[in-house]
């Protein structure tokens, strides 16, 4: 299913139209927004119920290459189960939790760099 494990790109097929999505960012956002989700958990639940509209901006959003307006067009209830396959991927490895990418790795590392201390004093005392 994915087609560039080093970036978390995944195939998906609607009819005869071939779209890669893949979970960046920018598409994230541009989502996330277009569904007013409050949260990232929000933004998951909605396109994993297969809500209509979250499905249509999901494919809209994410795709980063192929025709969309004719994978949108020729999009029925029953390539809803694919889509819904295409985002957990797509966002399991934004996540760290699919393939060696994602942001997992960095958020690890970062946890690590922390200059907070281990959390077992307040930041005033010495």
């Amino acid at each position: 299913m994915l087609v560039n494990a080093e970036r978390g790109e995944v195939l998906l097929t609607i009819e005869d139209v071939e779209l890669v999505l893949a979970a960046e960012m920018r598409g994230l956002a541009a989502l996330s927004s277009r569904l007013r989700c409050q949260s990232l958990a929000d933004l998951w639940g909605r396109l994993t119920a297969m809500e209509v509209e979250a499905v249509l901006a999901g494919v809209e959003c994410l795709a980063i290459r192929g025709d969309v307006a004719k994978a949108l067009q020729a999009l029925k209830v029953k390539h809803f189960k694919a889509c819904q396959t295409a985002f957990i991927h797509a966002l399991n490895y934004q996540m760290g939790e699919e393939g060696e990418g994602g942001n997992g790795a960095a958020a690890g590392d970062a946890t690590k760099a922390s200059h907070g201390g281990d959390g077992s004093s307040s930041p005033s005392e010495p």
